[in-house]
């Protein structure tokens, strides 16, 4: 057993825990331990398929895809640092984990003879309940590489906590955004690249929306991506400077 699985089986219960694996992947922990996976990218296969030195895996593994088991994992969309094809058969073999994909997802899970049982096929407006988990998928635009994206409201004793996944800033859907809050924890790119917003756009979202804590997220982990947290800091002091953020380190754990 590594650290990070152990800091994350030793967590207390009770208590709601976030962790950070890199990129765009969380864990969450509800108070009696149940455990959610989102967009968890695991392997190395970001660079393999991509083939050149820009998307080589910048950050350590820090999990095998056996090390936990899961009650839920989410798939924001079929990119594979989101839907990691290394990885996501390995989540699922132990036959209780739920997968909850966005549609676009479902020719890979065709290719990986992924068990239809196991997964639920969403798109924005849907409401899924995993035991200790409340997942309301919310639109979000990633251009015309995955019309299909979804982010996700998550619900998890009384905490909610809104994760926007990979998105432009759409100034046009804030207000519909702020009628689901008010929410604990906003998690949103700011790589401003292949279709995401940038530090400013997530500051200016974090201003609209007044979580409670804003985590930036999808930057450090690919060369080619971008994305600086430094910025995202100044941007944060001249846009919203009454707003808390955090810069999560990977591997990183917080109680919520």
């Amino acid at each position: 057993m590594n650290d990070f699985v152990a800091k994350i089986q030793h967590a207390a219960s009770g208590k709601n825990h976030l962790f950070y694996t890199g990129q765009a992947g969380y864990i969450l922990k509800s108070c009696s331990g149940q455990l959610l996976g989102l967009d968890l990218y695991l392997s190395e296969c970001v660079e393999r398929v991509e083939g050149h030195m820009g998307f080589k895996r910048l950050l350590p593994r820090l999990l095998s895809p056996f090390a936990l088991e899961f009650d839920a994992v989410v798939a924001t969309h079929a990119h594979y640092d989101h839907f990691d094809p290394d990885a996501v058969p390995g989540l699922m073999s132990n036959r209780k984990t739920r997968l909850f994909a966005s549609t676009g997802c479902a020719e890979e899970a065709k290719r990986l003879y992924l068990k239809e049982e196991q997964i639920s096929y969403v798109k924005p407006g849907d409401v899924c309940r995993p035991g200790d988990f409340t997942l309301e998928f919310v639109p979000c635009d990633h251009g015309s590489a995955a019309r299909d994206a979804v982010g996700v409201v998550i619900t998890v004793d009384s905490i909610r906590i809104y994760m926007a996944g990979d998105t432009c800033f759409r100034p046009d859907r804030v207000e519909a955004l702020a009628e689901k809050g008010p929410f604990d924890v906003m998690i949103a790119p700011i790589n401003g690249a292949f279709g995401n917003m940038n530090e400013e756009e997530c500051a200016r979202l974090s201003g609209a929306l007044s979580p409670t804590l804003t985590i930036p997220s999808h930057y450090g982990m690919f060369a080619s991506h971008g994305g600086s947290p430094g910025l995202f800091m100044e941007e944060m002091g001249k846009i919203c400077p009454e707003n808390t953020y955090l810069l999560m380190t990977q591997g990183e754990g917080i109680t919520l």
